[in-house]
């Protein structure tokens, strides 16, 4: 089941949408305090967000930011601005798609479901990982993936030299140079952090493959 988080404060609307979105076969998880969307995030590894602008604490746009910076999940600005500039500025900030307040529910479903289409659609005959160094972008299937920056220089590292296998020491070497604090322990936090954006299941990983005793390498 897709799960959904809906980042809303006015409990009234929150409520009806994460019981209208549970019946309709997904997992709804609520956030109403701006300051807690993030960490939700990250600890739900959500599938797409619903995301209201007007939150207490850190606004839409901020947390839009603070995700895109971190990950490529789908986003669905859901509020009741309905200027236009609004809607570009959203969509210029990285939303998928906006739906203003008031809303119907089978529209927000639609909505949801396209999105959802439109970033999980196979591209057969896209290159399964693409690393562009010069704009330090990387697609997965053709579908682009945004990674923090010591999140792209592991995955680079890994590609540099495809099928070897990595140990925690050469990679601390390659990312943490010259330091004595940093340990392997960074290194499994790191490994862990690119799964979660770049594998289908990062539980089951079939791209960044750990190679036990020994270290990682890229299967791609």
């Amino acid at each position: 089941m897709p799960r959904i988080l809906i980042c809303e404060d006015d409990r009234d609307i929150a409520r009806i949408l994460s019981s209208y979105l549970k019946g309709e076969g997904f997992e709804a998880a609520v956030v109403e305090h701006g300051d807690a969307v993030v960490e939700a995030h990250d600890r739900l590894s959500p599938d797409i967000m619903l995301l209201d602008v007007r939150l207490p604490g850190m606004n839409g746009w901020e947390i839009l930011e603070r995700i895109r910076e971190r990950a490529s999940t789908p986003v669905i600005i859901v509020t009741a601005l309905g200027r236009s500039e609004d809607v570009v500025r959203g969509l210029a900030s990285g939303a998928d798609d906006f739906v203003r307040k008031p809303f119907q529910l089978a529209e927000v479903r639609a909505r949801i479901e396209a999105v959802l289409r439109r970033s999980h659609a196979p591209l057969e005959d896209a290159p399964l990982v693409v690393i562009d160094d010069s704009r330090k972008e990387v697609t997965i299937r053709g579908r682009l993936v945004r990674l923090s920056p010591k999140e792209y220089r592991l995955l680079a590292l890994l590609a540099s030299w495809r099928g070897h296998v990595f140990s925690d020491e050469e990679i601390l070497a390659r990312l943490w140079p010259g330091s004595t604090v940093a340990s392997a322990e960074d290194v499994q936090k790191y490994v862990y952090l690119l799964r979660k954006k770049i594998e289908d299941d990062p539980a089951d990983p079939r791209l960044v493959v750990t190679v036990r005793g020994f270290g990682y390498r890229l299967a791609a």
